[in-house]
């Protein structure tokens, strides 16, 4: 039995892509043409490969076995092409990336503008989603986010950016409402929060020495946008965690003011995720290498993002 190599890369394409659809964009054939092709397979190895349904594909058990052989030759393919354009030199070719559009817009939009002058060759797609993205499925070669590391052995990280959440309101809102002296006085107010991903506000966590007040606050506001929540406070509509990055625009004009500033907030690592490979592409290492640049140019250290990282991990094993 003569099993075709590219009908096993082409197997380790579908599996990794979740769908014939996607498999199909990923290695630009017909949709048609790439079930065929797996029927042909299938039936040369005389075992069904995939369950098809009409949500998703299921892969068999001999399938799965199969999977870890095609596995391999998938990666010796990805790492000839990035060998290729590691030494061509020149990043070349389409880098698509996903972001959240608040950081895309206020943190990323120059490293873009730069990006796009110096690399003539490379044609940038952006999806500014604050989904947490499967890259390996999705054909993303860098996703942005911020928080906690993805726990996936095929996927690595650089630490790019440090935000420094705090709670901000208008002037006006405090007059009239007052000002809180003590986070138990939040309970009174109309409170703007980070809405999680799996729903309903993340409570807050406030700091001072050996001090801790954590709660779930009664949100009249929850958004995954913090710069959102920055803007609707700006208006008076009150207290809202945010970051420097988004509320620093509108301290500076006054229509802003740090609320409890003697309590500190945890601080935000931001990550760039992207699939581990034995080499990367040219095109992949110039963006992070920029990306890593303008952040310390900005004060953003990713050596700070580390360190925080670990810090709190350390904090975790000593809870447990």
């Amino acid at each position: 039995m003569d099993v075709e190599p590219n009908d096993l890369l082409l197997f380790a394409r579908i599996v990794e892509s979740g769908s014939f659809t996607r498999a199909a964009e990923r290695v630009h054939l017909p949709k048609s043409t790439v079930s065929r092709r797996l029927a042909l397979l299938e039936t040369t190895l005389g075992e069904r490969l995939l369950q098809r349904t009409t949500r998703k594909l299921v892969v068999t058990e001999f399938g799965a076995s199969l999977y870890e052989h095609a596995r391999r030759l998938a990666d010796e393919a990805d790492a000839a092409s990035a060998l290729a354009q590691h030494r061509q030199g020149e990043p070349s070719g389409k880098l698509r990336i996903s972001a959240p559009g608040d950081f895309a817009n206020s943190g990323l939009n120059e490293v873009i503008a730069r990006f796009l002058e110096r690399y003539p060759a490379v044609r940038l797609e952006m999806d500014l989603t604050p989904r947490r993205v499967d890259l390996v499925a999705e054909n993303f070669d860098i996703a942005i986010r911020m928080g906690d590391l993805p726990n996936d052995a095929t996927l690595s990280a650089r630490p790019i950016t440090l935000e420094q959440p705090g709670l901000y309101a208008a002037p006006s809102y405090l007059a009239r409402r007052g000002i809180p002296e003590h986070p138990d006085d939040l309970d009174a107010h109309d409170v703007l929060c980070i809405l999680s991903r799996t729903g309903g506000a993340v409570p807050w966590v406030l700091m001072r020495g050996k001090l801790k007040w954590e709660r779930a606050l009664n949100a009249r506001l929850t958004a995954n946008s913090p710069d959102l929540l920055a803007r609707i406070a700006s208006r008076g509509a009150g207290i809202a965690l945010s970051s420097t990055l988004f509320a620093q625009p509108y301290m500076q004009t006054g229509e802003l003011v740090r609320v409890l500033p003697e309590w500190d907030m945890p601080t935000a690592s931001g990550w760039a995720v992207f699939p581990s490979r034995k080499l990367m592409p040219a095109k992949t290492r110039a963006f992070l290498e920029m990306i890593e640049s303008a952040c310390t140019e900005k004060g953003h250290s990713p050596h700070a993002a580390v360190a925080a990282f670990k810090a709190r991990a350390a904090l975790e094993d000593v809870k447990t």
